[in-house]
């Protein structure tokens, strides 16, 4: 006797059936296998017992999802600078700055983000910010139904009762299968079959014995001799054992190719199934990535019948709430009534198919009024807006704002001075539409009507309401049309922006003037050689708006700029640029003057390697076209170029750099060297030196840096840095400067 081992592989499993056979002679020279199962088989096996029962594999708990998931990070800024550049002069300025930003998702389905920040410091120019938002946007919850999509396998879902009953039911046939096959292996079956076979063989013989009986014989006599009863001829269907024993295999054979026919139908419904699950995913990911809008993935979504663990409840709220904040929040409308204010408050927008948004709080600061420290007065904001159609398609919004904004026109009071107590109050409305024209096109337009500045309405003696609604007045009008082309067959991009405020017109989006102001503009965006080179071009009148500046004039100035940008693979990154900058001058505690002038910059930079060394180099070229009558830059109308490079030397990363600045007076000439050194994971260390020399002082001065970077586990990251270099002073000669930070970021 001896013992042979056999795996037996289930479809759609992934274990399998471990068997022994013993096999036993059934003869001289034959013998027949009979298997014995180590371990439990399929359901409904009719095979022999098992020698030892393998128990099933505890299932894995389900995981529960908390109300609250909360990861984010947490950071703190401490800087100090011991003296400030031109024209700015202060010495000993800290600033200290804690922060954290917390995604938070409920019920693992709804998506928030809040922001906390504060900072606080001793410099006259920056005042001391405190802030505290709670938002949420349908773009974090488009995000997660995102990520939940390519996580989702529809295979293992068991909200899919449809594909659970058909994975039931084909492995109930495939247990009937594997009986039947069973039955034709089982050791009885198989004694039967040969005890056939051997009956079988008989009949044929005694057959063959009673044909040679019937030959014919020749003549002559022979002794008589009774033959037995078997020689007979024998019928081989009289025997009734054996017959029955042919019909029962020829019925479990039909049955077995029957069963065959089911399992495999079966099974191909089965795949064809999981593969329509399969598409459906790749359909969800689709169909959110290319809808057009809000409405068409919602109706979309409700089309696929997806389960909650993808889909939650109430996502056709969500998806049509753009966005609320609450807690310092960002307001950002239209040209004419809100655009880039920061208020404490509450801001919503709804645009399911028509349209809906509010706000209203203190307004916390504009674009630049973190540089006012004193003589601020108390402004508030407020403004409903209701509409037809998308806001990303067509669509029609009316606005109507009021509240109070301080005026910073320095030159409309009355009689050319300052009102001691003015009423800050203004209102206005606006009608505002957009109009797609098609996937690559649109055209916005709006007009809007406002009251009139408080010195305007003294001399009339008009109030708030009455002022706005002075339909003969045109003054207090303004109107604004932008447009957008992209066109497809040469990837150009175009914008333009024309823009017509009447001399005491007033929104929360721009300061009056006193006089009527024109701004446009015109911006393309152009590739080349296969998106290679980019060109990015703009011309425009009156974009820069500043309320700090004495506008009692209408500004008349065009701007231009253009840069080009080269990428090639293997081929360093060129950038050119031509572009206007600007520098703000504080000329006494309550009026500050911004000068414009234009500034030429070049970059080249390349990443390579050495041998097993990596390397990069950087050269930067930059010219002023300004002169020191507009500014007190002590790089005026100056050439600088520097040089920088880098290599990566395992552990290591040496930088060496030098630079070169010249104007019209002197020459500036400085080297630099930086090492930074990786510890292990956690332990980061660098220092470097650095040297100037200026010209016509004979001056040369040396400074140092270090830093080092120090990750705690479960604790946080600490870096400390401290740096001596030079900055302007006011005798055209550099001074040293003493900068130095701490940081803590811990993330979660």
């Amino acid at each position: 006797m001896e013992a042979v081992a056999q795996v037996k592989q289930l479809p759609n499993k992934n274990f399998a059936t471990d068997t022994i056979g013993i096999s036993l002679l059934s003869g001289c020279k034959s013998s027949i296998i009979i298997p014995v199962e180590l371990y439990n088989g399929p359901l409904g096996d009719t095979r022999l017992p098992t020698i030892r029962e393998r128990f099933p594999r505890a299932a894995a708990p389900l995981k529960s999802n908390p109300f609250l998931k909360i990861h984010g990070n947490v950071s703190y800024d401490g800087f100090y600078q011991s003296n400030t550049d031109t024209p700015y002069l202060e010495k000993d300025i800290q600033q200290h700055t804690l922060s954290t930003n917390l995604d938070i998702t409920v019920k693992d389905q709804y998506p928030l983000r809040v922001a906390f920040s504060t900072s606080k410091g001793n410099s006259m120019l920056f005042r001391n910010l405190t802030g505290i938002n709670l938002r949420y946007t349908n773009r974090d919850f488009k995000q997660m139904l995102l990520d939940k999509a390519k996580g989702w396998e529809a295979g293992k879902l068991k909200q899919l009762k449809e594909l659970d009953s058909l994975q039931t039911m084909l492995n109930t046939k495939w247990s009937q299968l594997e009986k039947l096959k069973n039955w034709f292996n089982s050791p009885q079956q198989v004694q039967r079959l040969i005890e056939a076979k051997e009956h079988d063989y008989n009949l044929r013989f005694k057959k063959a014995v009673t044909d040679i009986s019937k030959l014919e014989r020749p003549d002559f006599s022979k002794p008589t001799v009774n033959m037995p009863s078997w020689k007979k001829e024998v019928d081989l269907d009289s025997d009734s054992a054996v017959a029955k024993l042919r019909n029962e295999f020829a019925r479990k054979q039909q049955e077995l190719d029957s069963m065959k026919l089911v399992y495999d139908g079966l099974e191909k419904f089965y795949n064809k199934k999981k593969l329509a699950y399969g598409n459906k995913k790749t359909k969800l990911l689709d169909v959110i990535h290319n809808s057009k809008s809000d409405e068409e993935l919602i109706s979309s979504l409700e089309s696929m019948n997806l389960p909650d663990s993808v889909l939650p409840k109430g996502y056709k709220t969500l998806l049509a709430l753009k966005s609320v904040g609450i807690g310092r929040t960002m307001v950002d409308y239209s040209e004419l009534t809100a655009k880039n204010i920061s208020i404490t408050g509450v801001q919503a927008e709804f645009n399911p198919s028509w349209y809906f948004a509010f706000a209203t709080g203190a307004v916390d600061y504009r674009f630049r009024d973190y540089v006012v420290n004193a003589n601020r007065a108390k402004q508030y904001l407020n403004i409903v807006r209701v509409g037809t159609g998308l806001k990303e398609g067509n669509n029609i919004i009316l606005s109507f704002y009021t509240g109070k904004k301080q005026v910073y026109n320095f030159n409309t009071g009355a009689n050319g001075g300052n009102v001691e107590t003015p009423d800050y109050k203004i209102m206005g409305v606006s009608l505002e539409g957009r109009w797609q024209i098609n996937r690559n096109h649109y055209i916005t337009g709006e007009v809007a009507k406002s009251s009139t500045p408080y010195y305007a309405r003294v001399a009339e003696h008009q109030s708030l309401g009455s002022s706005m609604v002075q339909f003969n007045n045109h003054s207090n009008e303004a109107f604004a049309v932008t447009a957008f082309s992209y066109i497809p067959q040469t990837a150009t991009r175009i914008t333009g922006m024309y823009k017509l405020m009447g001399a005491d017109f007033q929104s929360f989006s721009l300061y009056t003037p006193g006089t009527q102001q024109v701004a446009w503009q015109l911006k393309a965006e152009q590739p080349f050689f296969k998106k290679q080179l980019t060109v990015v071009a703009a011309i425009k009148r009156n974009a820069y708006n500043n309320f700090f500046d004495s506008t009692n004039y209408s500004s008349s100035t065009i701007f231009k700029s253009i840069q080009a940008t080269f990428r090639r693979r293997h081929w360093p990154v060129v950038s050119v640029g031509y572009f206007p900058s600007s520098q703000l001058m504080k000329m006494s505690d309550d009026k500050f003057i911004e000068n414009m002038f234009y500034t030429m910059m070049g970059t080249v930079s390349h990443n390579y390697t050495a041998g097993a060394i990596g390397m990069n180099t950087m050269i930067t070229a930059t010219r002023f076209y300004n002169r020191q009558v507009d500014s007190s830059f002590v790089y005026f109308n100056s050439t600088n170029l520097q040089l920088t490079q880098t290599l990566f030397v395992k552990k290591f990363t040496l930088t060496g750099g030098a630079n070169m600045s010249s104007n019209q007076d002197y020459a500036l000439y400085g080297t630099d060297g930086n090492v930074q050194y990786q510890v292990t994971r956690w332990l980061e260390v660098g220092g470097g030196l650095k040297y100037n020399y200026q010209t016509v002082f004979r001056n040369e001065q040396t400074g140092y840096s270090g830093n080092i970077r120090l990750n705690v586990p479960k604790i946080g990251e600490f870096g400390l840095m401290a740096d001596k270099g030079f900055v302007p002073g006011v005798n055209r000669q550099l001074v040293p400067n003493k900068t130095g930070r701490l940081t803590y970021t811990k993330i979660f």
